[in-house]
């Protein structure tokens, strides 16, 4: 769910207007899972923008306030959320650690960095969210090492319905700052797309895996 209507529609607009999104639907993108997509969402370019950067912070540090009241400690899902997760962290002035997709296979052979006490409650940073199985191999970690976590905030989803069932599975709460609905109203509104470019973008979400293009 996303945390509130009016910054959905702000961080989405803030995301257009740095390019953080793109929108091709005449050229594709592919993603690593060999997706074809009409969009490309790279927040890390949240970080190159400071007040981008320093409007999304504040948002998700109230969001979490509101939703989640203050955890003990902040995680950030490697890599894309490192940064971001720290930021958070600093604003609330709670301590950090970050989660990697599998543990290394030298030195402490660590899966999470940083130093985190079985028992704390924890939110989970994420940048983006598509299907959920990056992020929620992120939150199983935790858990394994004893953290009680409250939820998970991210930035932007594309609200795969496959995710909504991902998190409902793993009883993982999630809001995100803003979403792909959000995100086509906000292109609508501003007469930057003719309807069959609009449709197009709309049948992608429906079946993202079998969508092969315009």
């Amino acid at each position: 769910m996303i945390f509130d209507k009016d910054t959905a529609r702000q961080t989405a607009e803030e995301l257009l207007q740095i390019k953080a999104i793109k929108l091709q639907p005449q050229e594709p993108f592919t993603w690593a899972s060999g997706w074809k997509s009409p969009i490309y969402c790279d927040n890390r370019i949240i970080l190159s923008f400071p007040e981008t950067r320093t409007f999304v912070r504040q948002q998700m540090v109230k969001a979490i306030t509101e939703k989640y009241g203050t955890p003990n400690v902040i995680a950030g899902v490697a890599t894309g959320a490192i940064a971001m997760g720290i930021l958070v962290a600093e604003e609330m002035g709670l301590p950090f650690v970050y989660v990697r997709p599998e543990a290394k296979s030298h030195g402490r052979k660590n899966q999470i960095e940083g130093s985190l006490e079985a028992g704390k409650k924890v939110v989970v940073i994420e940048d983006l969210i598509s299907t959920g199985g990056s992020s929620l191999k992120a939150v199983n970690a935790l858990r394994e090492a004893g953290a009680e976590v409250v939820g998970m905030a991210a930035v932007f989803t594309y609200g795969f319905s496959i995710a909504d069932e991902n998190f409902k599975e793993a009883d993982c709460k999630l809001f995100t700052l803003s979403n792909y609905d959000h995100l086509l109203e906000q292109v609508r509104s501003k007469g930057a797309m003719d309807n069959p470019t609009f449709s197009t973008l709309q049948e992608w979400r429906k079946d993202p895996a079998a969508w092969k293009g315009v």
